[in-house]
């Protein structure tokens, strides 16, 4: 796994799923590896009550019940849609309920603009078609018709990115749970095995780039994820994958929890300016994700590992910060600038602590940019 630059789940975790399946004795649907219950011990992570023998990691941090529906959606002949903001962990957790369940997660078409439906149906190997012609050998399955064949879980990233023409194939395939192949004079059709299903994550804020139609919507049960606002789940993700992150890059380095807290504050007070403006261009363009808190903190540990002192400092996390956030210019600079003058200005005044080093940092950064 070190040659890796990311591992899928089912391989970076692969020691607790193998465990996972040894000491389960739970019903399986199908062919999962994994009972409902094992599968949301896995992704919420093991508790003393569970009884069980070794800790089992916590990987994916919101409401349980969310977990629960896309586990029993999953169970059923209906597809999940996991739809919400940017950076709400809709694929993370795409990921992991297809490692538990499959073991396997790289079953996924990405859907843009170009997808077609060769992307969720096959296509053709052109050299062993022009030599032996067209045959189940010289066919090409996409990821989904391989989970179809396999009876795995196959994953859509971003199915409102898509065309009207790939949502509607998608609707037979959810629909018949099987795929025609018209080229071929026999053996042309392919069946989904028990355990097929499909996992697909939706973008809030594409709304009205391709709306799904109502004939998809019904194949799917939706789950909707919200934004974390919980500041204590918030530092619970973001430490988790700061840690991830240190490990990955071997890099020895402490992340005060004062600096954690800056952080999570300061999102929160962008967050709630944002709710309080009264149109698009008094807010950021950024979603302020829990993910790109993340982002803002990967680029300040790897800044100061390899430019700095290798101490985080509350000056290069505002750096990190402004840039960024600082999308569009000159507007999200100007609202930086408020937010600073505004809200970081009095704080540090009034508090202290890593609040006016926050404050010169983030000024510096705008001062660059601007």
């Amino acid at each position: 796994m070190s040659d890796l630059l990311r591992a899928p789940a089912e391989i970076k975790y692969a020691e607790e799923l193998d465990w996972l399946e040894s000491v389960d004795d739970g019903p399986k649907p199908f062919s999962w590896r994994l009972s409902p219950k094992m599968v949301r011990l896995f992704v919420l992570g093991s508790e003393r009550s569970d009884g069980l023998d070794r800790e089992i990691s916590q990987k994916w941090f919101g409401d349980r019940s969310f977990v629960e529906r896309s586990i029993v959606t999953l169970a059923s002949d209906r597809g999940l849609l996991l739809i919400g903001d940017p950076g709400t962990g809709k694929s993370w957790l795409a990921e992991l309920l297809s490692a538990a369940i499959s073991r396997n997660s790289t079953l996924v078409v990405q859907g843009t603009a170009g997808t077609t439906e060769d992307h969720i149906k096959y296509s053709w190997n052109v050299s062993m078609v022009i030599a032996k012609g067209q045959s189940r050998q010289s066919m090409i399955p996409s990821p989904i018709m391989t989970a179809m064949e396999s009876g795995a879980i196959g994953r859509f990233e971003e199915l409102t990115r898509s065309t009207s023409d790939v949502q509607d194939a998608l609707i037979s395939i959810l629909s018949e749970k099987y795929i025609s192949v018209p080229e071929l004079d026999s053996d042309n059709i392919v069946f989904a095995k028990p355990g097929f299903s499909v996992i697909a994550t939706a973008n809030s804020r594409d709304r009205g780039v391709n709306d799904l139609s109502s004939a998809l919507k019904r194949r799917f049960n939706f789950v909707r994820i919200p934004v974390v606002t919980n500041k204590k789940s918030e530092a619970e993700i973001v430490r988790f994958r700061t840690e991830e992150l240190l490990r990955r890059h071997q890099i020895e380095l402490d992340v005060p929890p004062t600096l954690l807290d800056v952080l999570l504050q300061s999102f929160a007070d962008l967050r709630a300016s944002a709710a309080a403006a009264g149109s698009d261009d008094e807010k950021l363009e950024s979603a302020l994700s829990t993910a790109e808190q993340i982002g803002v903190l990967e680029d300040a540990i790897l800044h100061s590992n390899f430019f700095g002192e290798r101490a985080l400092t509350a000056g290069t996390l505002a750096s990190s910060l402004v840039g960024s956030l600082a999308r569009r210019e000159p507007e999200d600079l100007a609202i930086l600038n408020k937010y600073l003058h505004g809200v970081v200005e009095p704080r540090s005044k009034e508090e202290g602590g890593s609040w006016p080093e926050f404050l010169e940092g983030g000024r510096d950064a705008i001062a660059t940019l601007s």
